[in-house]
């Protein structure tokens, strides 16, 4: 098995997190992680036997693989060259800072034949991926995604850095079209919208309600999916599954009998999951679990709901 090379562009907290787990990927070397703060590059690379770099140009023709953590606003241009340079990429989200960016990217995958993985981390919540056999033909979807305040992802709307979680999952269950959405916004403490609702009705009659706020501790990040005669509620975070069923009465009674099963994932692993599938496809140059067409359906819906909000807010300032 040849060995493949890896980097990692952009070594933040999660950055950081992508090089740690190339390091414990057999057949796989960290070679270079890259950072605008060298101070940060340095230390990262120290910490994982990799060398420092200060910009990702200098990676063609050096690795074969790259993860890029930097911020969304720049996911493009680093996506793009990288691509274009024969390196395969996994995208954190969001895929791009706008729809005409993600699209670009999507086609650059296809013309040069690069592997993008975007980086929708719940796909791999063991969680969400146990949840998979339980669901048959949901008509409602809730989600609650809040967290507090940090500096952390504000270049971007809250719905390009926290709602695409969400969204991918829910786009993940349907195929259908979307065919009508409503979508509220509020900037709280950033110029960005920083607390935004959605409301989505797609073909085959499911409906959507998203909540999002990353201005309000404490964290809770949960999905519900409503179902013919069963409840099923997500914590992410907890990766814990509670299920709520309807069994017909009993002779003599009449009513159903409701039983409730709760299921506990343990830790898992997400992000090494999430890595180690990108690194699979990369060698195997097969579709990744998470493609970008994925991506660009999750950046096509945002897109709508970022507009509806714009157009809510200039209605009622």
């Amino acid at each position: 098995m040849n060995e493949l090379r890896a980097a990692v562009v952009g070594v933040g907290r999660l950055g950081a997190l992508h090089a740690q787990k190339y390091v414990l990927i057999p057949g796989v070397k960290l070679r270079y992680v890259v950072d605008l703060d060298q101070t940060r590059a340095r230390e990262i690379a120290a910490a994982t036997g990799a060398a420092p770099l200060a910009d990702y140009r200098d990676l063609v023709g050096q690795v074969d693989l790259a993860s890029v953590a930097a911020p969304g606003v720049t996911h493009h241009a680093i996506a793009r060259g990288l691509m274009e340079s024969g390196v395969d990429v996994l995208l954190e989200k969001p895929m791009a800072a706008t729809l005409e960016e993600a699209r670009d990217l999507a086609t650059v995958a296809r013309d040069t034949g690069r592997i993008l993985q975007i980086g929708h981390l719940e796909r791999f919540n063991p969680a969400i991926v146990r949840l998979r056999s339980m669901l048959k033909s949901p008509r409602f979807i809730e989600c609650h995604r809040l967290a507090p305040f940090t500096e952390r992802g504000i270049d971007v709307d809250v719905v390009l850095d926290l709602m695409v979680h969400d969204l991918d999952v829910v786009l993940s269950v349907t195929p259908a079209q979307v065919t009508s959405l409503e979508a509220v916004g509020v900037a709280v403490l950033t110029d960005q919208v920083d607390l935004a609702n959605a409301r989505i009705r797609f073909a085959d009659g499911l409906i959507a309600n998203l909540n999002t706020i990353r201005v309000a501790p404490p964290r809770e990040r949960k999905i519900r999916f409503f179902q013919h005669d069963t409840y099923i509620s997500v914590d992410y975070e907890a990766r814990r599954i509670q299920v709520y069923r309807k069994s017909p009465p009993p002779a003599g009674s009449a009513y159903p009998v409701i039983s409730a099963e709760q299921i506990d994932l343990g830790d898992g692993d997400a992000l090494m999951d999430e890595i180690a599938a990108f690194v699979e496809s990369v060698r195997t140059r097969s579709q990744p679990k998470v493609s970008a067409d994925d991506g660009l359906r999750v950046m096509e819906l945002s897109e709508r709901i970022r507009g509806a909000i714009q157009i809510e807010l200039a209605a009622h300032g």
